[in-house]
């Protein structure tokens, strides 16, 4: 059986092991297409949830932007894996408490404003436009791949798969069909990486390999897997893969995700589908524990994937041959078709130099050589792990599987981020401000017909993304940072912020940050629409990075703005006292 049959066989069985479950759970009321009529376990919500968060970014690009950076991309991990510590600590419990179905819902409440439910509304829509964009690429790449065919058709076959079941099953559908996707990526993602660890290092568990001596037969035979690859990077003129950048933009980028992530819309409704408060703090541990299992991995699976892409294009070194034009490996062909890698041979030597042409040594060696520039001039990060299984000749099963595992990733992340834009549509902007009198029926027919417009808008965005799918999601997760989360944490921890302090500084927030990514990006990413370059940041502050500045001038405007006028009604003060200190408390402690 050749290699596209196999691959056609294991994601359609995957695809209608999802379609059956949206079905079998396909939402009958607005109370299940929100939040699953709040029946769902912890341990399966912290599953989902972790299906949920675990997205293209995660999966697909996470590790080729490590392997192609080093330590430095290691925010990645430190900052979404943090993000859910502060939700659980800061934020699940309490909103869970509160007990609405949405982000908006909450703020609008909270803030006895329908002004400050409309912004909130707004921020959300942005913030899960520029997500979803990132699991669409991601999914777009997948389906190109394993279906040979261009990255566009790609795109378009995601977005009818998605358009199925999110618009179908709602929250309920979409929980158990995570639950499933969970299952898939997971085991696709850690079988190749057992595979790989083995072949390199001897170990089978990717993540001590990372640590471990290259087995003997490989490269570097002997000498830990780490220090081989670092004298192969250096040697083609790279960083040391060891070596991070800036503590200061590090630090930042961190926090950025961090405090992104407990804001994130999408992950945060999750938490309303369980039945009691106690339930969301164990829905989060349990996510951080299906988490771990794929971020704990990811480190290994880009390391090992940036040391077989080097010895596959200089099998003896730098010193020695690069790999002739036409001993090119399977691999390499199969993905240059998706248009996304790409070989030249500049100096029509017949073979295919790669190196970086601004290290150090590398111009006098290039011109003792005759090599005319690094030939391999395409290789996106988005397919590193995707192609890892084939970079290293595992059997073609292990293949299928990957693909299998990486639309999961995507369309699992898609479905809850466009749940997310429907409900914020549907029930905080038709419900309570347009036609507070719409049947419920009418109300779960507006929810279906705006995910479907986000689908399309998605997309269409989709088509020009503003980078790979880890970093297209960094400008989400900054977004989040300057928006809501700042109004959610004062709403739950202030009795003093009022209205007008919580809608100004969310707006401060939004618009600072959003004109700083778009001077950067372009107008919805149109290209020749950017004002502002690289050697024009901010404080040498990238756009990925700008999260914590926004926030920080949402939480000054808020405070100012509040102290500035009338302090909330009682009844909310007294609101907020209670859902964060349940009543009795005091008394119980004192006994």
């Amino acid at each position: 059986m050749d290699q596209t049959t196999l691959n056609i066989i294991v994601v359609g069985l995957s695809f209608c092991l999802y379609f059956g479950i949206a079905i079998w759970a396909r939402a009958g009321s607005t109370s299940e297409f929100y939040a699953a009529g709040r029946g769902v376990n912890p341990v399966i919500n912290g599953m989902a949830t972790a299906a949920d968060w675990m997205s293209a970014a995660s999966f697909i690009s996470m590790a080729g932007l490590i392997a192609f950076v080093g330590y430095s991309n290691s925010t990645f991990l430190m900052g979404w894996t943090g993000g859910y510590v502060l939700m659980a600590m800061l934020l699940a419990p309490y909103l869970r408490k509160f007990g609405k179905y949405t982000v908006p819902e909450f703020i609008g409440d909270r803030y006895y404003s329908t002004a400050a439910r409309m912004v909130a509304v707004v921020a959300l829509i942005v913030i899960s436009v520029t997500y979803v964009i990132g699991q669409m690429t991601g999914a777009g790449v997948a389906f190109s791949r394993f279906l040979e065919v261009d990255v566009t058709t790609g795109l378009y076959i995601a977005s009818a798969t998605v358009f199925v079941y999110a618009v179908l099953g709602g929250m309920k559908g979409i929980t158990y069909t995570q639950v499933a996707q969970y299952v898939v990526l997971i085991i696709a993602y850690t079988i190749p990486a057992i595979f790989i660890s083995l072949q390199l290092t001897g170990n089978p568990i990717p993540g001590l390999g990372l640590f471990s001596n290259m087995a003997p037969g490989t490269a570097g035979a002997g000498t830990p897997l780490l220090v081989t690859l670092d004298g192969l990077v250096t040697d083609l003129g790279f960083n040391q893969y060891t070596t991070g950048s800036s503590p200061w933009l590090m630090a930042l980028f961190t926090l950025s995700l961090m405090i992104g992530t407990a804001g994130l819309p999408h992950v945060i409704i999750r938490f309303f589908t369980v039945p009691k408060v106690a339930d969301a703090r164990w829905s989060a541990g349990w996510a951080l524990v299906f988490i771990a299992l794929l971020y704990l991995t990811a480190p290994a699976v880009g390391a090992m994937a940036r040391l077989n892409i080097m010895t596959t294009m200089w099998p003896n070194g730098v010193e020695g041959e690069a790999v002739a034009v036409d001993d090119l490996p399977d691999w390499f062909e199969t993905w240059q078709v998706t248009g996304l890698l790409g070989v030249e041979d500049k100096n029509g030597d017949g073979l295919i130099q790669y190196y970086n042409e601004s290290g150090a040594g590398m111009a006098e060696l290039a011109a003792e050589r005759g090599w005319a520039g690094n030939e391999l001039i395409t290789f996106n990060r988005d397919i590193l792990v995707l192609a890892n299984p084939e970079i290293a000749n595992l059997p073609g099963w292990v293949i299928a599987l990957i693909a299998a595992g990486g639309l999961a990733a995507a369309l699992s992340t898609a479905a809850g981020l466009l749940l997310a834009i429907s409900s914020a549509i549907s029930h905080d902007l038709i419900k309570s401000t347009l036609n507070p009198n719409i049947s419920e029926k009418g109300e779960l027919l507006a929810a279906r017909i705006s995910m479907a417009g986000a689908i399309v808008l998605a997309t269409y965005l989709g088509l020009n993304p503003p980078g790979f799918a880890a970093q297209t999601v960094a400008l989400a997760f900054g977004l989040a940072a300057a928006s809501l989360f700042p109004t959610l944490m004062m709403g739950i921890f202030s009795k003093r912020m009022n209205s007008a302090g919580a809608t100004w500084g969310m707006l401060a927030g939004l618009i600072s940050t959003s004109l700083y990514l778009f001077a950067y990006l372009g107008v919805f990413f149109i290209p020749g629409t950017a004002w502002l370059t690289s050697d024009q940041y901010l404080f040498g502050i990238p756009p990925t990075h700008f999260g914590p500045i926004g926030a920080v001038l949402n939480f000054a405007v808020a405070f100012l703005v509040s102290r500035a006028t009338a302090a909330p009604p009682e009844h909310i003060q007294e609101l907020v006292e209670s859902v964060r200190i349940p009543r009795g408390a005091g008394a119980a402690m004192n006994k």
